[in-house]
């Protein structure tokens, strides 16, 4: 039987006319608001995990209940993974999708923040993993999607390779948009794989729905990696 999953609905057909004038102007204004207390605590922690091992740096943003965040750090023993989540509510049901890999931590935290702060920090990527955010599907909400914000830079800064999976294709559309404004080509294709590597990818696959794909090696420009 097939889980019953919402397909996304949209009354925003194609790329939204506004994009590259809102990407445009995020390029040029970097994010002036005070910084959650939270994540700045949150930040702390990750610099002091950071600290006891080395390995390049992984992110799984928007990581929900952080079952990426641990298949991640199986898949890359060499990396130092980190799973940011705004919801403490998806971070505290993590226990129950947790590997023995020891490699990974996973953190509530505002996510604009925390890339700011990574960004400040002067970090580089490795890889920069955005599995199924929060698509905000409606025209009026553009400015609610991560490409369409401030955060865009701060992603483009932090560097390594970038992959956004989606099940909404306009989404992944307006990413490969938002990078080529910015001067990055990426490569958007169809995805499928053997395992879902998060519950939302699994239940859009048992409910029918297809994914989509996008990857980008952004410029390394800050820094040298962790």
């Amino acid at each position: 039987m097939q889980d019953k999953a919402r397909s996304i609905r949209s009354n925003q057909v194609g790329i939204h006319p506004n994009l590259s004038k809102v990407v445009s102007r995020h390029l040029t204004h970097s994010s002036q608001k005070p910084f959650a207390e939270h994540t700045l605590q949150a930040f702390q922690q990750a610099t002091a995990w950071l600290a006891k091992g080395a390995g390049s740096l992984i992110i799984d943003s928007c990581c929900g209940v952080g079952e990426s965040t641990a298949k991640l750090a199986l898949a890359h023993p060499n990396a130092r993974v980190i799973g940011i989540d705004k919801s403490a509510l998806r971070t505290q049901k993590h226990p129950s999708y947790s590997s023995v890999a020891a490699n990974y931590i996973v953190l509530r935290a505002d996510l604009k923040d925390f890339l700011r702060l990574l960004v400040l920090d002067g970090v580089v990527l490795e890889k920069h993993f955005l599995l199924y955010p929060n698509p905000y599907p409606k025209s009026a909400h553009l400015q609610r999607r991560w490409y369409a914000s401030s955060t865009l830079s701060d992603i483009i800064q932090l560097g390594g390779t970038l992959e956004v999976r989606s099940n909404w294709p306009l989404y992944i559309q307006e990413f490969a948009k938002a990078l080529q404004i910015a001067g990055i080509a990426s490569t958007v294709n169809p995805f499928s794989h053997p395992t879902p590597i998060s519950p939302f990818e699994r239940k859009y696959w048992h409910s029918g729905q297809s994914s989509w794909q996008l990857v980008a090696n952004l410029p390394n420009s800050l820094g040298t990696a962790l």
